[in-house]
């Protein structure tokens, strides 16, 4: 850029010196949102006109760089920044870099800023020439692109996916890309051709390559694990396998313009059938009816039942347990809300996900995040990732998530905002999202959705700041919503009767727990929350349903089968949100379909789950102050209160299970009283000499009794929520309080094995079988763990 003679020969110096205009955007203040002015035509042209007198010196003619400085055209570190930054920096310089001021007119300012900003801004914020409908009919026509790629859910998952090309690329970059390939080939999809040493070969991309290992996708968007000791040879072919487009001048600016108007999936997208994914999906009827290696779901089944048929694993060589591998959940990503209440609880940090195993993937998740890995190692495939929203609150705003569902060639996950969104399988990229809340609450979302035949079902958080609760169902293939239950009943509907005072817009009745499905009676099981206002009752007065309940719901028109309230009119913060698990057992002489709950409350029951009957309702807990029992209509015997209520929170959103060889129902159970001020007052800490203490505990279901305990040491607050998993081969895991992975005897509790992790457990473990060998997986802290046998 030219400026006096002394500036320019300064700058000319400082170009030769690698301090170039570049460098000096790069060192900058980091970027900020900015309205940029408008870059019309005449605009352009004029900052062309002074680029060419100015800066073409130094930056070259056609803006690509010269040997005094870099170009200022495509070049990605340029992209962020605004127009009226790059102004700031023309007009003040940074002498401290040897670069000048620049006493230009403000109009010459405004100009050489847009021109810079246009050569460098995404093809979306570009005016593009050509027609865009005529480049999309190409693009799914006769150009054949979509065979290989996708956008918005249409296409195959075997290259990049295109749907957000138009924010990543400028147009320029686009036309290179399609009109040499090789030239820039995408991250993980550089193509390598592996020789084994039987003789066989694989080709396709290497989507995660280390020493030891090989992640390869192949042309049908299959995976493979290619370990080391397999591999006789490597070719690396230095080559996209992407053919040039063949289209002439005129075309290839329409496929441009098609290509630059992409901007990621819009909300209410639906997933076309334009083309059937080559990778073979994951039917419901393999959901419904998993192999003893698989974990294709929450739970690990559709029951709600942690319990795994797997032996490999057992308790005489348990002792042999080895941590295999570790992945860690990129925590630094994520937007940080500066919040009392979460900085209070990121204290006790813990990942609440339960990761899923699909044909030797596991797919875990992270605050606003879902990561694709090697189930043998561990490796990163793919990830998805978005920034965490804000003013939120609860458990949302901590960025908890329980996980993911998995159908067909899709995976599903909530956000911390109530958004549920489909991945695809193989690149993780968007294939549809909805928004679930239907107007603005303290909504938010931590919940593993469920899948149920066709559908994807979720639930909401925020109850405890006012919400109106419900839980939904959307098609799986789409994203359309299918129905909506209503936890909190509007005018007129059942239930609303038993909201006393005033109108119970904000009632709460949260769902934030993943429910449970019987295939065999077509029936979905899901639990609600406590009312809102949790302790402050005055104006809600009534049993206010449906909120403290398990409800029975026909999962194709979610309609009410039938209901069970657990704690009517809470006024403790007793959500129901606990486990629903279903068994198939004989029961006093009957064979059951049972659904076994431990309710917060400090009870345990057994319902017949055709009808919702109490067969048995027993404490679970040595100090239960607030109710004497159940009376045979299902309702508590309540108790006058005196201060003091036991329990504060008898057990939690923690996983259980039931052993059909032991014929024992395996819970976390904590022992802790809360003293209870004056109605809207809310609650305090109890006594310091009484800190509470927890029990893994083994209940029998005909009795209610507790068959033995095991004693938890270990800090109880924090959230620290970890629960069971039960195995065939006589086996309990399950994280303790103190940061320990452990392995009892499912018939007495006795220890077996122990792996210090260090780290907060608030996530309960899961087991699948990879070629041939069983593995037992967990969160503890910000980590995924994964055991196994030497």
């Amino acid at each position: 850029m030219k400026g006096n003679a002394g500036s320019l020969r300064q700058f000319i110096s400082a170009c030769r010196g690698a301090r170039s205009l570049i460098v000096l955007l790069v060192m900058s203040a980091a970027p900020v949102v900015g309205q940029n002015p408008t870059d019309t035509p005449s605009n352009l042209a004029q900052g062309t006109k002074i680029y060419a007198q100015r800066c073409a010196g130094c930056h070259g003619a056609d803006s690509r760089g010269t040997d005094n400085a870099p170009g200022l055209a495509g070049n990605r570190r340029l992209r962020d920044r605004t127009v009226q930054e790059l102004r700031d920096l023309i007009s003040k310089g940074v002498p401290r870099s040897g670069m000048p001021a620049f006493d230009l007119p403000a109009q010459e300012l405004d100009a050489l800023a847009a021109l810079v900003r246009s050569l460098n801004a995404p093809s979306a914020e570009n005016t593009v020439r050509g027609n865009s409908a005529a480049g999309e009919q190409f693009f799914f026509g006769r150009g054949q692109c979509v065979t290989c790629h996708m956008i918005s859910g249409n296409g195959e998952p075997i290259g990049p996916d295109l749907s957000n090309v138009g924010r990543e690329m400028t147009a320029d970059e686009i036309q290179a890309k399609l009109l040499d390939p090789s030239a820039r080939i995408s991250p993980g999809y550089d193509l390598i051709t592996v020789q084994l040493h039987d003789g066989s070969t694989i080709r396709g991309f290497a989507r995660n390559r280390s020493n030891f290992d090989i992640r390869l996708q192949d042309p049908k968007g299959q995976f493979h694990l290619i370990r080391e000791g397999q591999i006789s040879a490597v070719t690396e072919e230095k080559r996209s396998i992407m053919p040039p487009v063949k289209a002439g001048p005129e075309k290839l600016r329409d496929l441009i313009a098609y290509l630059g108007k992409q901007t990621d999936v819009r909300l209410g997208v639906r997933a076309g059938t334009l083309s059937a994914s080559s990778v073979e999906g994951i039917g419901f009827v393999r959901i419904s009816n998993p192999g003893p290696g698989d974990w294709l779901t929450y739970n690990g089944k559709l029951s709600g039942n942690r319990y795994s048929e797997l032996t490999q694993i057992n308790a005489t060589n348990v002792n042999q347990l080895a941590l295999k591998w570790v992945f860690s959940v990129p925590l630094w990503k994520s937007l940080l809300p500066d919040t009392n209440y979460f900085v209070e609880n990121m204290r006790y940090f813990g990942l609440e996900a339960t990761p899923i195993v699909a044909d030797g993937i596991m797919y875990v998740t992270g605050p606003n995040a879902a990561f694709a890995l090697d189930a043998l190692t561990g490796r990163e495939i793919w990830v998805y990732s978005r920034p965490r929203t804000r003013e939120l609150v609860g458990d949302a705003a901590l960025g908890t998530n329980r996980g993911v569902a998995v159908l067909g060639d899709k995976v599903f996950m909530v956000t911390d905002n109530a958004h549920l969104i489909a991945l695809n399988r193989t690149t993780g990229h968007v294939m549809w999202e909805v928004v679930m809340p239907e107007e603005s609450q303290h909504y938010g979302s931590t919940v593993a959705p469920l899948v149920v035949k066709d559908m994807v079902i979720a639930g909401v958080s925020g109850g405890d700041w006012g919400i109106r609760g419900f839980v939904a169902a959307y098609k799986a293939s789409t994203g359309e919503p299918v129905w909506r239950f209503w936890t909190i009943p509007g005018k007129g509907e059942p239930g609303y009767e038993t909201w006393k005072g005033k109108e119970p817009t904000f009632g709460g009745g949260s769902t934030w727990l993943t429910g449970s499905y019987d295939p065999e009676t077509d029936t979905l099981y899901w639990s609600t929350g406590n009312p809102f206002p949790d302790s402050d009752d005055r104006d809600r007065p009534g049993d206010n349903l449906y909120t403290n309940c398990i409800l029975a719901l026909n999962p194709g028109t979610g309609k009410l089968k039938w209901y069970y309230q657990f704690t009517p009119h809470d006024v403790h913060d007793w959500d129901a949100t606990e486990p629903a698990v279903l068994v198939d057992t004989r029961y006093r002489g009957q064979d059951r379909k049972l659904l076994l709950h431990a309710d917060r409350n400090g009870f345990f029951y057994v319902l017949d789950r055709k009808d919702g009957q109490i067969l048995l309702a027993k404490k679970f807990i040595q100090r239960l102050t607030w109710a004497s029992g159940v009376a045979p209509n299902g309702r508590p015997e309540t108790l006058p209160e005196n201060g003091v209520t036991c329990p504060q929170a008898a057990t939690n959103w923690n996983a259980t299970a039931f052993s059909p060889v032991t014929r024992l129902y395996y819970i976390v159970a904590l022992e802790k009283c809360s003293v209870k001020l004056a109605s809207g007052k809310g609650k305090m800490r109890e006594p310091e000499e009484e800190l509470g203490k927890k029990y893994l505990r083994a209940l029998d279901i005909e009795t209610g009794n507790i068959v033995w305990e095991t004693p938890q040491i270990g800090p109880i607050d924090g959230k620290r929520n970890a629960g069971v998993l039960a195995t065939a081969g006589r086996i309990l895991f399950y994280g303790d309080p103190s940061g320990d992975v452990v392995a009892l005897d499912e018939r007495n509790g006795k220890a077996l094995w122990h792996f210090p992790t260090n780290g907060v457990n608030k996530a309960s473990p899961m087991t699948y079988m990879v070629s041939g060998k069983q593995f037992v997986a967990l969160a503890a802290g910000p980590n995924i763990l994964c055991f196994g046998l030497p």
